[in-house]
């Protein structure tokens, strides 16, 4: 496993394992047991995944001790304010059979997330969670974040895949000592594991295009977590370590970006039906 060293000085792993969508609790809890098996240590889950219950069955049946694992859940937009933060933390908590999280998230940039942080602070100064950070978090509400606060966030975790590269974001990220992380690191429908020049790559190591994608992630420091439910791509997906993509590689994945993603949070009508899911 390859590690990232957050602004706190919590060493992260680099590659996890993601359980959006994963709604069935017993095909979910299979998935990261088999994740588990496979050598995954970074879990993320989140209120609005329906998932955490099963997601703390199959760390439960582990039996890996709590220290060597990394989990991260997410605060909803319905519980984003000082008041419900703290209550929605320990409802996580509760479902995760966990005393601590190793990380959490403001699960999206809506609602009062200014008084939902300065809840988490409190949280991270107790020694309840290890890190805590954001996700979705365009560059501007990212930096107003950072520039009123004490605590900055320690992830900003967002879309980041070949065909939706984000350079911009990320560059302010880097700035700011925030550590990116790729949620759909293969992208959407299966379009990007199509690509000729990706394909081309991938039969020089004899790899999948799905590795070679994430090797790339994890080569440009950004944290990746993939998800599949199916034992086969689970073991694939972590098999990324025995290779090393060129400069030359990396620079011509680069050229890749298409700006094609899968949300826009900037769309109203999405932020109406972000805003009008309720997690419980």
């Amino acid at each position: 496993m390859e590690y990232t060293t957050l602004n706190n000085g919590i060493k992260m792993p680099k590659l996890g394992f993601g359980v959006y969508q994963v709604a069935d609790q017993k095909e979910c809890e299979q998935s990261v047991l088999c994740a588990l098996n496979a050598g995954y240590r970074l879990l993320d889950t989140s209120a609005a995944y329906f998932n955490e219950e099963a997601v703390g069955n199959a760390i439960k049946k582990s039996n890996i001790a709590r220290e060597d694992l990394f989990i991260t859940t997410k605060l909803w937009i319905q519980d984003a304010n000082y008041e419900k933060a703290k209550k929605a933390f320990e409802n996580s908590l509760k479902k995760l059979q966990l005393d601590y999280l190793d990380l959490y998230l403001i699960h999206q940039p809506f609602g009062d997330y200014y008084g939902a942080w300065r809840m988490m602070t409190e949280l991270y100064k107790e020694g309840r969670i290890r890190a805590i950070g954001v996700s979705n978090f365009g560059s501007d509400r990212l930096v107003d974040l950072i520039l009123n606060n004490e605590v900055i966030p320690a992830v900003n975790q967002i879309e980041y895949h070949p065909y939706f590269q984000q350079k911009d974001a990320i560059k302010v990220m880097k700035e700011e000592n925030v550590q990116p992380e790729a949620w759909s690191p293969l992208g959407h429908g299966g379009q990007v594991l199509k690509n000729p020049i990706l394909a081309e790559i991938s039969e020089k190591y004899h790899k999948s295009i799905a590795q070679v994608i994430l090797r790339w992630n994890l080569q440009n420091n950004v944290i990746t977590i993939p998800k599949s439910v199916h034992q086969e791509r689970i073991e694939s997906n972590f098999d990324i370590f025995d290779f090393v993509l060129s400069k030359n590689e990396m620079e011509i994945i680069s050229t890749l970006d298409r700006n094609e993603y899968i949300a826009d949070l900037h769309d109203v009508n999405l932020v109406k039906q972000l805003n009008g899911l309720k997690v419980r």
